[in-house]
C-alpha cells in the first residue's frame, strides 16, 4: 500500500515509512492537478518577463540583477552547480529519502512552480530506490539545505551520483539501470528542489521516532534499576502526577509501574526507604519532561513536513509571487536543540542510577561494582567510566546550534538557523545515548541475579532479552564486546519490543 502525498498528512511515523522502510508513494492526483496550475501562471508571468527571484533574477546578493532570456534557460543549471558546495562523507540513504519525501510534499501544494516532470521524477527516486549521494555537511539551514538539496537536483540533469542496487554510481548511470529519464532543468526547477530545510527536517524526525522509542527502554531500564534498589514504588503512583498535570510525567509513571506490574516490590515483603534519592524518585517528572518536549518539536516537525517550505512562493487563485524566508529552519531546529538537551538530561539521570548499583554505600545490600570478587575483581567498576565519558561527549553537543548564526552572502543572508548542525549532534547524541542506557541494562541485569524475589513481568522479560546476549560477570573478563554488543541491543529496540508483547505498549 502506497503512501500519498498531497501536501497535508505527512506524519512522522509515515516519512519514517518511505525513508528507514522504503514504502512506496504516490502524488495525490489532486496535488499533480495543482503543480500544473501553478506552472502554466508561472510561464505566464516569465512570458510577461514579470521580475521574480531566482527566475529572471540572481541570488542571494545577485537579487537585483536581472537575467536576459537567453540566461534564463540556462541559470538553473549553473545555479545547481554553484550550490552543490557541500564536504565530506555521504549523508544516510534514509535521511537523503526523507528530504526527497518531504519535497515532494512542498510541491503537492502547488505552490513552488516547477513543472510536474520534476516532482513525479523524485517520486520515481523514491520508489525505484535510486537515492542521490549527499554530503552531509554544508548546509546552515537557510534559504533552505541548499548543498545538500543541489545534489538531489543534480540527478534532474543526469549528472551528480546516487546510490542504487547497493552500489554508488555516476547519476545518469543509476537513472538509466532504474528506467529514469532526467527531466532536466527549466525556468524555476532547480530552485523548487533546493529552497526549504528539507534534509535537516527529515533528520528531525527520524530522530524523533528513535528518541520516542529510546524514551520508552530508559523507562524499562528504569524499571530494572528500581527493582535492584527496592525502591518505594509511591513515587510512581499516576495519581501523583495527575495532580501536577505534566502529560508526560503521567505516561512515564504508567509505563514504569507497567513494567514493575507483578513484582514482590508490591506486596510490601521487602524492606524499603520511605523515601529514595531524587534519581530514582524523580525518574517519571524528568523522563517525563522529555516525552513533553519531543511531543512539542514533532509537532513542529511535522508542520514543516506539511508546510510549504520554498521562496518564492506562488500562489495561483490571486496570481500573486511572494518573496519571504519560508526556508528559515529555525521553526525546527530551535526544539530539536531541547531534544539534544533532553536525551542528555536522562542520559545523566540513567548514569545516577548506574552509581547507586555499583556504589556499596547506595545499593542496599548490592556487592561493591556488582562483583562477589572485590578486590581481586573489579566488575562494572569501569563501565561507569565509560558512561561518563559519553555524557560529557553529550553536555559538548548540547550546546544550541540556532544561536550559532554566521552571516553569509555579502550580509543579504545575515541570520541562518545552523539547523543542519544541530540534525547532525542530534545523530551523535542519540548515538552515545544508545551505549549509555546499555551500561545501565547491562548493570541492571548483573543487579537483578543478586535478588532473591518476584521481578516484575516487564523486568523480568528485558532480563532475559539481555541474558540472551550478556553473560552475568563472575569474573573479570574485558568487557568492551558487552558494551557494545548492548548498545546494538539498545538500538535495535529488542527489548522495548518484547516487553511490549508482554505488558502492553508504554505508550
Amino acid at each position: 500500500m502506497s503512501i500519498i502525498l498531497d501536501g497535508s498528512n505527512l506524519t512522522v511515523e509515515k516519512l519514517v515509512r518511505i525513508a528507514r522502510f522504503n514504502e512506496k508513494v504516490e502524488l495525490h492526483p489532486d496535488a499533480l492537478q495543482r503543480i500544473k496550475k501553478c506552472r502554466a501562471m508561472l510561464e505566464e508571468k516569465i512570458q510577461a518577463r514579470e521580475v521574480m527571484y531566482g527566475i529572471n533574477t540572481g541570488i542571494g546578493e545577485f537579487s537585483e540583477i536581472v537575467l536576459s532570456d537567453e540566461q534564463v534557460k540556462e541559470f538553473q543549471r549553473y545555479l545547481i552547480y554553484n550550490h552543490s558546495a557541500g564536504i565530506g562523507e555521504p549523508a544516510p540513504i534514509e535521511y537523503v529519502r526523507g528530504a526527497i519525501a518531504g519535497r515532494i510534499n512542498v510541491h503537492a501544494h502547488g505552490m513552488s512552480g516547477c513543472r510536474p516532470e520534476i516532482t513525479l521524477t523524485l517520486v520515481e527516486m523514491l520508489n525505484k530506490g535510486v537515492t542521490p549521494v549527499v554530503c552531509q555537511k554544508g548546509s546552515v539551514g537557510a534559504s533552505g539545505d541548499l548543498a545538500p538539496m543541489s545534489q538531489v537536483a543534480l540527478l534532474m540533469l543526469g549528472e551528480g551520483e546516487a546510490f542504487y542496487n547497493g552500489e554508488r554510481l555516476p547519476g545518469k548511470i543509476a537513472l538509466e539501470k532504474a528506467g529514469i529519464d532526467a527531466p532536466g532543468l527549466k525556468a524555476r526547477d532547480g530552485l523548487s528542489i533546493i529552497n526549504g530545510s528539507n534534509l535537516l527536517t527529515a533528520m528531525s524526525a527520524i530522530h524523533l521516532y528513535d528518541i520516542n522509542r529510546w524514551l520508552k527502554q530508559s523507562e524499562i531500564a528504569a524499571a530494572m534499576t528500581l527493582e535492584a534498589l527496592y525502591a518505594n514504588l509511591k513515587p510512581y503512583d499516576s495519581i501523583l502526577h495527575e495532580v501536577r498535570g505534566f502529560k508526560g510525567a503521567i505516561r512515564s509513571a504508567r509505563a514504569i509501574m507497567k513494567c514493575i506490574e507483578g513484582s514482590d516490590l508490591q506486596t510490601g515483603k521487602l524492606k524499603m526507604k520511605v523515601q529514595d534519592a531524587y534519581s530514582m524518585r524523580s525518574s517519571p517528572q524528568v523522563i517525563g519532561a522529555a516525552h513533553d518536549a519531543v511531543r512539542w518539536a514533532k509537532e513542529q516537525v511535522e508542520i514543516e513536513l506539511n508546510g510549504v517550505g520554498d521562496n518564492p512562493v506562488f500562489v495561483p487563485e490571486t496570481k500573486q509571487t511572494l518573496t519571504g524566508a519560508n526556508f528559515q529552519g529555525t521553526p525546527v531546529s530551535l526544539p530539536m536543540d531541547m531534544i539534544g538537551a533532553a536525551v542528555t538530561m536522562v542520559c545523566v539521570l540513567s548514569e545516577r542510577r548506574l552509581n547507586r548499583l555499583l556504589n556499596p554505600a547506595l545499593s542496599i545490600g548490592l556487592p561493591a561494582f556488582l562483583t562477589k570478587g572485590a578486590g581481586m575483581f573489579s566488575g562494572l567498576m569501569l563501565s561507569q567510566y565509560t558512561a561518563d565519558s559519553l555524557i560529557a561527549e553529550q553536555r559538548i553537543l548540547s550546546v544550541p546550534a540556532s544561536i550559532q548564526s554566521i552571516p553569509a552572502a555579502a550580509d543579504q543572508e545575515d541570520f541562518v538557523s545552523m539547523g543542519m548542525n544541530t540534525a547532525i549532534k542530534n545523530a551523535q547524541i542519540l548515538d552515545n545515548a544508545y551505549g549509555i542506557l546499555g551500561i545501565e541494562f547491562m548493570a541492571a541485569a548483573q543487579a537483578l541475579d543478586f535478588r532473591n524475589f518476584t521481578h516484575g513481568n516487564g523486568v523480568e522479560k528485558a532480563h532475559r532479552i539481555i541474558r540472551k546476549y550478556i553473560e552475568h560477570l563472575h569474573i573479570d573478563r574485558p568487557l568492551y564486546p558487552d558494551h557494545t554488543k548492548m548498545k546494538e541491543i539498545v538500538k535495535s529496540c529488542e527489548i522495548l519490543e518484547e516487553v511490549e508483547k508482554t505488558v502492553g505498549s508504554l505508550e
